[in-house]
């Protein structure tokens, strides 16, 4: 049965707890027209947090271009944006960032940022080909900042590096204003052929709905809203907000999903990352104009008793789903037992534009997919702004006053030749050679890095 707490109408004070504003809480309820249980105010929390719905910032978004002669998939229609590159092949890329969970546990934050944003590529039916980083961190005097550095660097560094998919540039900027919170944004580009993509949608009442991958888990619940907070020195009471990631299930996936999209048998698939099972459901419903019924408790799971809402909004990594044609459900289950990977049908594809879930056989939560989405009926507001007088200081400044040196070639032959740079080249070097079984070559260039940084700051 469910829980006395998804079965309890929520309160005004719950709603405020998962980041919600009293006059928010009171749409919902005119939306639903009743009183929302725990479990559905737990959906409408992550689905109109931040991090999901950009309720501040989509005014600001939408300004951006994203039309051009070689689009084939706009900006914000898919799960990434998709380039025509010419003889029949595409480019498939995306940036996105995972801030708040390095903030707090540098080392998985940053890797499942990287394992996030290699999903959203090969869900779309691209093979990753290579990775690229931008990074913010504050004075590079603070211990914290140097714990932040090294752990980022490590966690991008070993998922690239276990995922297969090499990491070819990236570029690091300290300021103290990223002393609580640095930003870690990660890059994927993949190629795929012209006319193969596979669309994040469900259609086609009647038709199965499946989970693969790994399995359902705690950790990283309410990750969304998590990621929607301000950060500060108690934020560390939220460790299960952030997510594990597993770069070795991530590379059975991505075989698997390549060669799933090869067949006939796929409607739509969506990778799970912020809110899970509750955003993957309620997207792919939005954007086929249909509904689904799906029961939690088929949903495979790491620990044992997890309630209803535990499972919709865990964002354990490694995770999609698939809507799949009515008779294909065999070609799904072969392909996904060969790579030795969860697959488990939970649901089917419904008339209407509603999305339920069940736990047990009792109705769960019954919500509108349209009205929990970005684009439909998520809030959006608009704030107050001004622009700071660093920002028109910016402006006065144009690159093409700087004259290019003279002699560059031998500027940088000097700098090249310097002693104290071979010394600390020589240096690391051989404590990379005496220390490569305990440490890895990212936390090695971390450490110059620092050392190089810091040196300059006292000089």
């Amino acid at each position: 049965m469910s829980s006395q707490a998804t079965l309890t109408l929520s309160t005004l004070e719950q709603a405020q707890e998962m980041g919600l504003l009293p006059e928010e809480f009171d749409k919902i309820k005119d939306i639903l027209g009743r009183t929302p249980n725990f479990c559905e105010l737990s959906i409408f929390g992550v689905m109109w947090s931040e991090h999901c719905s950009y309720k501040n910032s989509i005014v600001w978004l939408k300004k951006l271009p994203k039309e051009g002669a070689h689009m084939l998939v706009e900006a914000g229609e898919e799960n990434a944006g998709l380039v025509d590159i010419g003889d029949g092949l595409a480019c498939c890329f995306k940036i996105e960032s995972h801030n708040h969970p390095s903030a707090l546990e540098p080392y998985q934050g940053a890797a499942t940022g990287v394992g996030g944003i290699n999903r959203d590529i090969f869900t779309m039916g691209a093979r990753p080909v290579a990775q690229l980083n931008s990074l913010r961190f504050g004075n590079i005097t603070l211990d914290r900042t140097k714990w932040l550095v090294k752990g980022v660097t490590k966690g991008i560094g070993d998922y690239g590096n276990a995922f297969g998919i090499p990491i070819v540039g990236g570029e690091v900027f300290f300021d103290d204003c990223y002393n609580t919170n640095p930003l870690v944004n990660a890059f994927s580009a993949g190629i795929m052929k012209k006319g193969e993509m596979i669309s994040a949608t469900s259609s086609g009442v009647g038709n199965p709905v499946f989970i693969v991958g790994s399995r359902t888990g705690k950790d990283g619940i309410h990750g969304a809203s998590f990621a929607s907070k301000d950060i500060t020195e108690d934020s560390a009471e939220d460790l299960p907000a952030v997510q594990v990631g597993d770069p070795f299930q991530e590379k059975l996936l991505l075989e698997a999903t390549l060669e799933l999209g090869k067949t006939d048998a796929v409607v739509g698939m969506q990778d799970m990352g912020a809110a899970g099972i509750t955003c993957s459901s309620n997207e792919m419903s939005a954007a086929g104009k249909h509904g689904m019924d799906l029961w939690l408790d088929k949903v495979p799971t790491r620990q044992s008793d997890m309630k209803d809402w535990e499972i919709l909004l865990s964002e354990s990594q490694e995770r999609m789903l698939v809507v799949v044609h009515k008779g294909k459900e065999d070609i799904v289950n072969a392909i996904f037992d060969k790579w030795d990977l969860s697959c488990e049908e939970i649901g089917v594809v419904t008339e209407g534009e509603r999305v339920r879930y069940f736990m047990h056989g009792e109705l769960a939560a019954d919500v509108p997919c349209d009205d929990l989405v970005l684009g439909g009926g998520a809030p959006v507001y608009h704030r107050e702004w001004s622009e700071p007088d660093y920002y028109q200081q910016w402006k006065k400044f144009h690159i093409d006053s700087i004259e290019e040196p003279k002699y560059l070639e031998n500027t940088v032959l000097k700098s090249l030749h310097n002693k104290e740079y071979e010394l600390k080249q020589k240096n690391l070097k051989s404590r990379f050679i005496y220390t490569n079984k305990k440490r890895s070559s990212s936390t090695l260039c971390a450490d110059f890095l620092i050392e190089k940084l810091v040196h300059s700051k006292t000089t």
